[in-house]
């Protein structure tokens, strides 16, 4: 066990040195912009920017203060993978861009990117979760599902650095430590072992999160709400990049613009993650967790509901133009009409999804706030002290559900003409 004064000079090493790795990665982006302009490049870069320093950062702060806690190195180890990685493959993409020819050591640099980004990515994707947020297993049943990443992680490593041919990511490029005496087909085989086998780890993950949580209690399922929002949007990134597969055709010969923009808002939904982690573990405005959540699913709702009004009215409105006029021209009129109608709706708007947002998944905070509305009618209306006392009792346990209630009532002061008499 290290030392609290070695473990916090090992952390902010490692940090430091993930995001010197990762610094030569924004001169290359810059320098070779994608299919999507420079400006996708300079989104690229700020992206990936902060993604690695939030791993590093928090990495380096969850395991200076609680350096038992596996959390803090695992995320300082995908932030080590991600920072080595990101360079290399910006110094590939650039030697590959280069009319004159390839930079030396492009293939080295493309071997390297080929396997440490995967095996970062998927030991935190599969151990952050089986150990959140405590570093230690929910039990030892969960011990084989860590043996099981372990050999889905070599597997994959194995077959990404060693089989023969062009690399997955550069088919322009041989893999120089490619293997040919097994054969191509022992690759492929083992190669679609080791992705199955890191999926079931990955879904066995996801379930430990579940049981833990239908456990925790008081700060631990705190904890856990802030993992699970952060984890939530990461899914919601995974999704978008699955969609933009499937309408990208071929990406191995050019990257679309659309599917790197989808790739990016990925890695800007996991820089959501070690922050969560950080404020979790930490134990930093712990409880602020319900709030945010609660925000998020209202103005998301509501950001979805105005672009589809503002869309759907804009296309009505040339619709209607084009059968008066017949002109495919769509005039300016139409998006300054959809754009008040926008702002005449946003605050009626915003109510109505709060109100469903609060009867949905805040039931007790919707019905608290309804039994203070009725009551404070009541309390208008009633004059008997008696009735008023018990039904301020009803009103605190049904809001705050203590264990007891009692109601003392201070007793009236007696006039001085009664104390004299």
């Amino acid at each position: 066990m290290l030392s609290a004064r070695a473990a916090a000079w090992l952390a902010w090493s490692m940090g430091a040195l993930s995001v010197m790795l990762f610094a030569p990665a924004v001169l290359f982006y810059l320098a070779t912009p994608t299919s999507g302009g420079i400006a996708l490049s300079i989104f690229e870069a700020v992206v990936t920017t902060a993604l690695v320093f939030a791993l590093s950062t928090m990495g380096a702060l969850v395991a200076t203060r609680r350096p038992e806690n596996g959390v803090g190195w695992i995320l300082l180890t995908a932030g080590f993978a991600m920072g080595t990685g990101f360079s290399a493959g910006g110094y590939v993409q650039f030697s590959l861009a280069e009319p004159s020819g390839r930079l030396p050591g492009t293939e080295w640099m493309a071997w390297v990117q080929q396997w440490i980004l995967v095996l970062g990515l998927g030991q935190a994707l599969v151990f952050l979760p089986l150990v959140f947020p405590n570093g230690r297993l929910p039990s030892r049943r969960w011990r084989p599902v860590g043996g099981l990443t372990a050999a889905a992680l070599a597997v994959i490593g194995l077959t990404l650095g060693f089989a023969p041919g062009p690399l997955e990511e550069y088919p322009k490029i041989e893999n120089p430590m490619g293997l040919g005496m097994l054969g191509g087909s022992f690759w492929g085989i083992a190669n679609g072992a080791g992705w199955v086998l890191l999926l079931g780890s990955v879904v066995l993950s996801a379930a430990s999160v579940v049981v833990r949580f239908r456990r925790a209690l008081g700060v631990e399922r705190q904890q856990l709400k802030w993992f699970a929002f952060a984890a939530a949007l990461v899914a919601v990134g995974v999704v978008g990049v699955g969609a933009a597969y499937a309408f990208s055709g071929d990406p191995s010969t050019d990257t679309p613009g659309f599917l790197k923009t989808a790739q990016l808002l990925l890695f800007a939904s996991l820089i959501g993650l070690p922050i969560a982690v950080g404020v979790a573990v930490l134990r930093y405005r712990l409880y602020d967790v319900d709030l945010i959540i609660n925000r998020t699913l209202v103005y998301g709702a509501l950001t979805v509901t105005l672009a589809l009004v503002y869309l759907g009215g804009v296309a009505t409105t040339q619709a209607i133009f084009r059968a008066l006029t017949g002109q495919e021209k769509q005039p300016q009129l139409a998006i300054v009409i959809s754009t008040l109608v926008i702002a005449a709706l946003f605050n009626p708007l915003r109510r109505r999804v709060q109100g469903v947002v609060d009867r949905r998944f805040y039931r007790r905070k919707y019905d608290a706030v309804k039994t203070l509305e009725a009551f404070s009618a009541r309390l208008r209306e009633e004059t008997d002290l008696d009735v008023l006392g018990d039904a301020l009792v009803g009103v605190v346990q049904g809001t705050v559900q203590p264990k007891h209630v009692s109601l003392w009532l201070r007793p009236e002061i007696v006039s001085k003409e009664e104390r004299t008499d």
